[in-house]
């Protein structure tokens, strides 16, 4: 159903494009070779995908205890706002083994602790995830905007984005990596932030389908009253889960910020919270099948950049 579904967008897409003049079959091959056919483009495609596993992953979190957590946006940028906090005032002296896993949990706690609210609210006081989740993503906006012009933002400066991060908290460009081992690839955003969305992506297929609590977010979001007998509670299961889910989409900064930008700046989420509910939709609610649908969206990103820089009359936001 889902290769379906991409199929019909894709002749969906083809009839736009011959609407507005454009060859269908043309703009196909520069979106694949832009995507896929050189080093730059590929790194660019996974270094966008990086970031849809993450919040593909977090979304799929919160859909097996039955719960739409669309506040991804909101829990990625407060999350990027922990790892910053860590990145600029834990002592740089440290050694980067362990700045990098201490700014790593800093995403994770900042965006669990912004996912915990709405979680309260809907397991205690009734109100819908959906509602107070979007709620968040504004008071997100809010927050990192007074952060960034009245706490963080150096003196003199004009732009509101923070310092940059001390050189030790940085992880490695791919190319850099390669480069090491005597192998010359081009040069792109791609970091080991790839690395942390695999681990996490076994870290949540191991602990849905191979642990006590995992059963018991599966079993709570098939059906509340079966999980009440069992013994589950669900007003527990739903503030864990959401404190999971937020805590994965807090990690979209480990690949932004340390990753590439090495400084907090505005809407670095870029939409990936948003990006991240489709993903997990195309891949099932499985760690597998999002790593494929953050794929496939990291070359219709990658692509659709290329296609708006070769052709004139179609835009990145089309594909």
């Amino acid at each position: 159903m889902p290769l379906f579904n991409v199929l019909t967008a894709f002749l969906a897409t083809a009839v736009v494009f011959l609407f507005i003049g454009v060859d269908p079959i043309k703009a196909t091959k520069i979106l694949i070779y832009g995507a896929l056919g050189y080093d730059e483009g590929l790194g660019y495609t996974l270094y966008y995908a990086t970031n849809f596993v993450f919040t593909g992953l977090a979304v799929a979190v919160a859909f097996h205890a039955g719960l739409f957590n669309i506040g991804g946006e909101g829990q990625a940028y407060v999350g990027g706002l922990g790892i910053a906090l860590v990145a600029l005032y834990i002592n740089p002296a440290l050694s980067a083994w362990i700045l990098i896993p201490l700014a790593i949990s800093g995403g994770l706690l900042f965006g669990a602790l912004w996912a915990i609210i709405p979680a309260y609210l809907q397991a205690y006081r009734g109100s819908h995830i959906v509602i107070t989740t979007i709620m968040f993503n504004f008071l997100a906006s809010a927050l990192m905007v007074y952060m960034l012009v009245h706490v963080l933002r150096e003196v003199g400066q004009m732009s509101p984005e923070s310092r940059n991060f001390p050189d030790v908290v940085w992880l490695p460009f791919v190319h850099d990596v390669f480069a090491g081992f005597g192998y010359n690839i081009a040069k792109s955003p791609l970091n080991l932030s790839i690395l942390v969305a695999l681990f996490f992506s076994l870290l949540v297929w191991f602990f849905l389908w191979h642990t006590r609590w995992g059963f018991a977010i599966r079993a709570t979001g098939k059906s509340n009253d079966a999980a009440v007998y069992s013994g589950i509670n669900p007003k527990k299961i739903i503030v864990v889960t959401m404190c999971i889910s937020g805590a994965l989409a807090g990690l979209v900064g480990v690949n932004e910020l340390i990753g590439v930008q090495h400084r907090l700046f505005l809407n670095f989420n870029y939409g990936y919270g948003f990006g991240g509910i489709a993903v997990a939709l195309m891949g099932r609610n499985h760690p597998v099948g999002i790593l494929i649908a953050a794929l496939l969206f990291g070359i219709l990103y990658q692509g659709g950049a290329e296609l708006d820089f070769e052709l004139q009359n179609v835009s990145r936001d089309i594909v």
